[in-house]
């Protein structure tokens, strides 16, 4: 199969620099192989533009570019659809891709023990039906599922990411985001404030079989006490449903987070992902200016960081 990624990529407009150029070699090698990727990398290097130029590239009638969080929502929901019923997993498998002969992953990361087990089985079925795997990440594959407790999980699933995918680094010394003082984030409606008007009486719903109680809402508003939402056994999952409803957040209490637990943190870091790919507005109340939110020795936060830095911070 041949694959012109670099005048594919020229034809957009855009000058790559020398990382990205020998990115561009290496997958213009594997589409040729029809071999799977996992690139991977820190935030703001162009990995989601390199892999989605290769998936436009391939020559491949029937492909899927899916976003993570999306994707494992909608298998989770196909997967108890028939829970008791033998190889549910492979039926959802194949109910989300059709046909698909490649799939692409953006923004690949676990922090849930539960998904990186159903990761595990999907990964064993895209490998049955012999589905090409392109993957973004800012973790290599032994960085998934950091959490020390957890992380031996996974270890079958890293097996097979790299059995499936070759991994190629791509760690150029520009992060284009912040090029020229100009980050290329869509997040650009959030700010840090002292302090916000919360309505009065506070709303508990049920989403996905949990409790998740906020402060209030007001038409398409809600507002979180960070207690709430981070420090509380919720997930991604959660968020996608709330976010469907709501498109203003507002999160108050917003702690220095190199005072929060791994899970806490984490759960936060989560929240923005989704919000910032759903294009949500988000205002964060806080005693504290962002770099000092977002500052010291977190772990797991740099991309986080290199999202809310798109917020203007006025308290």
């Amino acid at each position: 199969m041949d694959v012109d990624l670099r005048a594919h990529v020229s034809s957009s407009g855009y000058v790559l620099d020398d990382a990205q150029l020998a990115v561009v070699a290496r997958l213009e090698r594997l589409g040729e192989r029809r071999r799977g990727v996992y690139l991977h990398g820190p935030v703001g290097r162009g990995k989601s533009f390199l892999a989605d130029a290769f998936f436009d590239a391939l020559a491949v009638k029937h492909k899927r570019r899916v976003h993570f969080h999306s994707f494992f929502q909608e298998l989770h929901a196909r997967i108890s659809e028939r829970l008791h019923r033998r190889g549910a997993v492979a039926k959802a498998v194949r109910d989300l891709l059709g046909r698909a002969e490649v799939l692409a992953f953006d923004e690949f990361h676990l922090h849930d023990v539960g998904d990186a087990v159903l990761m595990t089985r999907l990964l064993e079925a895209l490998r049955e039906r012999r589905v090409m795997i392109i993957a973004t990440s800012n973790y290599p594959p032994d960085g998934l599922l950091p959490n020390p407790l957890y992380h031996h999980h996974f270890l079958p699933g890293i097996a097979l990411v790299k059995e499936l995918m070759d991994v190629v680094e791509l760690d150029g010394p520009t992060d284009y985001r912040h090029l020229h003082g100009l980050p290329r984030s869509r997040f650009e409606t959030g700010e840090v404030v002292a302090r916000a008007e919360v309505p009065a009486g506070s709303v508990t719903f049920d989403v996905n079989g949990r409790a998740i109680t906020a402060l209030g809402t007001e038409e398409r508003k809600i507002w979180f006490d960070f207690g709430d939402l981070c420090e509380k056994p919720t997930s991604t999952r959660d968020y996608l449903v709330l976010v469907e409803r709501f498109d203003d957040w507002v999160i108050t209490a917003v702690p220095r987070l190199r005072t929060c637990d791994r899970e806490a943190r984490q759960r936060f870091a989560n929240v923005v992902d989704v919000l910032v790919d759903a294009d949500v507005r988000l205002t964060l109340v806080s005693d504290h200016p962002l770099r000092e939110i977002i500052g010291g020795e977190a772990l797991d936060l740099a991309r986080t960081a290199s999202r809310l830095e798109m917020i203007n911070t006025t308290g």
